[in-house]
């Protein structure tokens, strides 16, 4: 007789993505989600989320990934998500100066309403809009590298949402980010003589999405307003 293992469950992590509007937050996560580019999205309005099942490394995860509006105006219905945060994504567009240097302010915003230790943190910074040509670039990757390693940042991808360059590796270099965290931590746990905690999270995702439903919370509806830009939000 066959001995059946019962499937394991997958580890549920929040994903939140900041960084300014337009940098092409919503693309990167439609795209990631749903393999879906639409050059005419819309701006988000507050906060969305979906889930994505993927395996890294052996390891079955489900990311309920956020996607906030990157508006000064939206701030007090953005940051009361942070809260619960796995892992964050910091956004910028590779023509855009001005969204590398907020980066600073996005990371600043989620530290004060989520309380973490920034060095305990797994923060990813991703560049958007790889595939614009060369005289567009307003960023060059050396200087996000610099300001990554001033950050204690270990982590830096470029992508392209329109042609889904580096978008899923994007996602996996996050989670292989927070687990090497996770395991730093359950070994600076058992140095000092304390019982591990496991920070794996189990999901119904049936049980977690009519959850969050009831929350109005979930894709906008009317909501929303049209984005002239390639890259909304």
């Amino acid at each position: 007789m066959t001995n059946m293992r019962p499937p394991s469950k997958n580890i549920l992590l929040k994903v939140v993505i900041l960084g300014d509007g337009n940098v092409g937050k919503s693309c990167l996560m439609n795209r990631f989600v749903s393999n879906y580019f639409d050059a005419n999205s819309f701006h988000t309005i507050g906060v969305e989320f979906l889930n994505k099942d993927i395996q890294v490394d052996q390891e079955r995860f489900t990311l309920q990934i956020w996607d906030t509006a990157g508006q000064e105006r939206f701030r007090a219905l953005r940051t009361p998500f942070y809260r619960g945060t796995d892992i964050c994504l910091l956004t910028y567009a590779i023509n855009d100066r001005l969204s590398f240097r907020a980066l600073a302010s996005w990371r600043d915003e989620f530290l004060r309403y989520y309380d973490v230790n920034p060095d305990h943190f797994p923060f990813v910074v991703v560049g958007t809009k790889n595939d614009l040509p060369p005289a567009q670039r307003e960023v060059t990757a050396e200087e996000v590298s610099q300001w990554c390693q001033e950050h204690h940042i270990t982590a830096y991808i470029e992508t392209s949402a329109k042609t889904s360059e580096n978008v899923a590796t994007a996602f996996a270099l996050a989670v292989q980010q927070w687990r090497k965290l996770e395991r730093s931590t359950e070994r600076e746990l058992r140095a000092q003589g304390q019982d591990t905690i496991d920070l794996m999270k189990s999901v119904n995702l049936n049980a977690n999405r009519n959850r969050f439903c009831c929350a109005g919370l979930g894709r906008p509806t009317a909501n929303t307003m049209q984005d002239d830009d390639d890259y909304p939000n």
